[in-house]
């Protein structure tokens, strides 16, 4: 965990834990004299008790209204692999869907009210997925930072991918890609080079 990432407080989970753990080793200490299979089954019976704590305080946190969920990124990390996976599903659900409507399982109106749900939430997805996103410099970084500033990192612009060697554009002058078709800049279709 960087420092970036590193809070000074501790999730509920974590504070029920080490309550266990602690209680858990008090209990040892005070047992003295007994058994050593006396001493572990009430150093789990304490520890027990955290989890049950634990899965009390996720029961009732929804009745709170009390959210601990901290604003995370939708770029980068396991957070953008979860939007990507549920992306997925909910486009294949509109294929099965539109199959099913196809096939006369579902009724017209039936169809129209999952359909409308369904895209929005695609609709949804892909806004919180293309939201601000600036790829190249995401990627540009998490190079540098892998390899640890031994290279400089690639320029991130619109022409990550243009080197010394490729042509220019004929109508705007635009520098393009080598395997480029059409001109990024202003579209015009590019000349194969001869």
């Amino acid at each position: 965990m960087n420092s970036e990432t590193s809070t000074n407080s501790l999730a509920p989970w974590q504070l029920f834990t080490l309550a266990g753990l602690i209680g858990a080793t008090i209990a040892v200490f005070v047992s003295r004299g007994q058994t050593p299979a006396g001493i572990i089954l009430l150093s789990l019976t304490v520890f027990t008790g955290a989890i049950v704590g634990v899965a009390t305080w996720r029961t009732l946190i929804p009745f709170t209204g009390w959210n601990d969920q901290r604003p995370r990124r939708a770029v980068g990390g396991r957070t953008r692999a979860a939007l990507e996976r549920e992306k997925i599903l909910v486009l294949r659900s509109i294929k099965a869907l539109e199959f099913d409507r196809a096939m006369g399982k579902v009724s017209s109106d039936d169809f129209d009210e999952m359909s409308t749900r369904l895209r929005s939430r695609a609709a949804r997805l892909i806004g919180d997925l293309d939201a601000g996103a600036d790829y190249r410099n995401e990627i540009a970084q998490e190079i540098a930072r892998r390899i640890g500033g031994e290279s400089q990192a690639p320029a991130a612009s619109a022409d990550a991918g243009v080197t010394d060697e490729s042509p220019f554009c004929s109508q705007c002058g635009h520098r393009h890609d080598l395997d480029a078709r059409f001109c990024k800049h202003c579209g015009a279709k590019v000349q194969a080079a001869s």
